[in-house]
């Protein structure tokens, strides 16, 4: 199916671009993309994936707004707070890209939702906020062979990774096998957080997941990119799958 000349308009600057095009844009646009968290970082990778034209979008928080997430959470605004986040990030997605279809769960992810929510889904993004939710995440999407764009961060430092078992990158797992104890990884509450990290990660992952899915340029898979905001600095380190890992080894 050809796009209508307001997509045409809409998408111009991807479709210009030698590595998307109307190829680039058409598997875009034919997508299903799962967002574990509407917070830090799935606010701004909401935005840009909804921007870009995805097709499909199915977002998981049981979260409400609150006045201490508007330092950060670009996607709510003064009066969402009290909201459910899936309800307000529906909203202002649909405003954004009304050629968007959404599908807006309000509950904690979980083992036991994990594979229904998997069906059908060609990338998950995990932005959830501990190490727990990571895990269940990455079991499930290494379950159903889906690629996963996982990030973390703290302070001023963040970290970003593509992990895809099925196409011989590591799962989650293999780089992190343990979830931390209870105390051990203090919070961002706890820690505190640069308001504009998430936005610079969060865009990240969704351009990631526009690579990853337009099959544009190298992707992050087997390779673990560690931000240092503070020091305006990015390193990558090569990841690989271990043999024995519990998970998808």
């Amino acid at each position: 199916m050809g796009f209508t000349p307001e997509e045409l308009e809409r998408y111009a600057r991807h479709i210009v671009l030698r590595e998307v095009g109307g190829t680039g844009q058409q598997r875009l646009r034919d997508a299903h993309v799962l967002v574990i968290g509407a917070g830090g970082l799935g606010a701004p990778a909401l935005l840009y994936l909804a921007a870009a034209g995805l097709g499909r979008l199915t977002l998981v928080d049981d979260d409400t707004v609150s006045l201490s997430n508007l330092q950060r959470q670009v996607l709510f605004r003064t009066g969402d707070i009290g909201r459910p986040k899936v309800e307000a990030a529906a909203e202002a997605l649909a405003a954004l890209n009304p050629h968007l279809t959404l599908r807006a769960v309000p509950e904690r992810f979980g083992a036991e939702t994990g594979k229904a929510l998997f069906a059908g889904v060609d990338l998950v993004i995990d932005g959830s906020d501990n190490f727990a939710t990571r895990h269940a995440v990455n079991a499930a999407a290494v379950a159903a062979g889906v690629p996963l764009l996982s990030g973390a961060m703290s302070q001023w430092e963040a970290q970003l990774s593509l992990y895809d078992p099925a196409r011989g990158a590591p799962c989650y797992a293999c780089i992190f096998p343990d979830v931390p104890a209870d105390g051990l990884v203090p919070s961002c509450a706890e820690a505190g957080i640069i308001g504009a990290l998430p936005g610079v990660i969060g865009a990240m992952m969704a351009l990631e997941a526009i690579k990853a899915i337009s099959g544009a340029g190298e992707d992050l898979r087997g390779t673990l990119l560690l931000y240092d905001a503070l020091g305006a600095s990015m390193r990558r380190i090569s990841v690989a799958r271990r043999a024995d890992c519990a998970v998808c080894g």
